[in-house]
């Protein structure tokens, strides 16, 4: 997901994102430990998207680049 789409959202949107993003990095990350999923980039994808939502998120508490909390 690009910084762009990410900031876009209000803040409910991106939080119930996180929690989806979130879910599906612990059952990715189970299945690759089971060795059936051989998907890794995606795990790493999903970790650095995990990441920017929640720095979006800390920019907006902060009030951080005239990010408006919506």
């Amino acid at each position: 997901m690009k910084v762009e789409d990410i900031r876009a959202k209000t803040d409910a949107e991106l939080e119930f994102e996180l929690k989806n993003i979130k879910k599906d990095l612990f059952e990715a990350r189970f299945r690759a430990s089971m060795g059936t999923d051989a998907k890794t980039g995606r795990i790493r994808e999903m970790r650095r998207t995990v990441a920017r939502i929640t720095t979006i998120l800390h920019e907006r508490s902060m009030n951080v680049r005239g990010a408006s909390s919506k």
